[in-house]
């Protein structure tokens, strides 16, 4: 389900906007971020702004960090020197910031690092860290769905005002968080994760459905959610296979040429 969402003019970047959303977070909890998001001026507010409130967060390649201590091999506290122009626009933040470090191989090979404010090794372990933050990807996934499957890869803005791209927008989200409700309630009454329910096959079933209420009385709404729910079996996915793999690739550029694909080619002289 989407909690909370920011978004406005172009004008003003990502950062601020995530940055009012903030206050949404509930105590006691952790937000997995995106490694463009690693900054103190974001992270030190949303672990402050609350109750047990922790972070887990990608590092960006560029970054070095000073080892403080080592719970383990791949597993440090590390500080960081927060500059002086940042501490300049929020005199709030400290010279220095301390961290947990995780370094692990990915199983194409690459190393990848994560920086967490959770700083106890034994209570919070590496590779339980490790392992939730892929779960990141999920978000993904709910993207996909938006653009491809409920907007069908059209331009999904065609308002030609501010306001009017605002209510297009939350109708969208709003549609979306309706579907997922519903998507709820057949996973409990077919007592399986959320995660194994089809967005595709409940998105469509629902549309279809309201198609035909737009000619009924209002009191038969119900009724065809109930049978949605009933036809729960048609909307429960398989187990996921984890354990398959599909490296990025990049993409090649389209072009007018055939591709010169180079081959070893052995010469034999007689």
């Amino acid at each position: 389900m989407i909690r909370a969402v920011r978004f406005g003019p172009f004008a003003a970047g990502e950062h601020t906007y995530a940055r009012e959303l903030w206050t949404g977070i509930p105590d006691d909890s952790l937000t997995i971020l995106d490694r463009g998001f690693q900054a103190s001026n974001i992270l030190i507010p949303l672990h402050k702004g609350g109750r047990n409130r922790h972070w887990l967060v990608r590092v960006r390649a560029d970054t070095k960090e000073k080892v403080v201590k080592r719970f383990g091999p791949n597993d440090t506290l590390v500080q960081f020197t927060i500059s002086a122009a940042t501490r300049r626009k929020e005199p709030s933040l400290p010279l220095h910031w301390q961290v947990r470090c995780l370094r692990y191989k990915h199983r194409e090979g690459r190393e990848q690092r994560l920086l967490t404010s959770l700083l106890d090794p034994v209570q919070d372990p590496a590779q339980k860290l490790i392992a939730l933050y892929h779960e990141r990807w999920e978000v993904e996934m709910s993207f996909d769905e938006l653009k491809a499957d409920m907007l069908e890869r059209h331009v999904p803005i065609r308002s030609q005002t501010p306001e009017g791209v605002r209510q297009e927008l939350w109708g969208i989200l709003l549609a979306y968080n309706l579907v997922r409700g519903e998507m709820e309630r057949v996973a409990d009454d077919a007592n399986v994760s959320p995660l194994r329910i089809s967005f595709v096959a409940s998105y469509r079933y629902i549309r279809d459905e309201f198609l035909w209420c737009a000619i009924a009385s209002p009191g038969a709404i119900s009724g065809h959610l109930e049978r949605l729910r009933q036809h729960r079996a048609l909307f429960v996915l398989p187990p996921r296979r984890s354990h398959r793999a599909y490296p990025r690739q990049r993409k090649r550029r389209m072009s007018q040429y055939p591709p010169n694909r180079r081959r070893n080619t052995t010469t034999t002289l007689n």
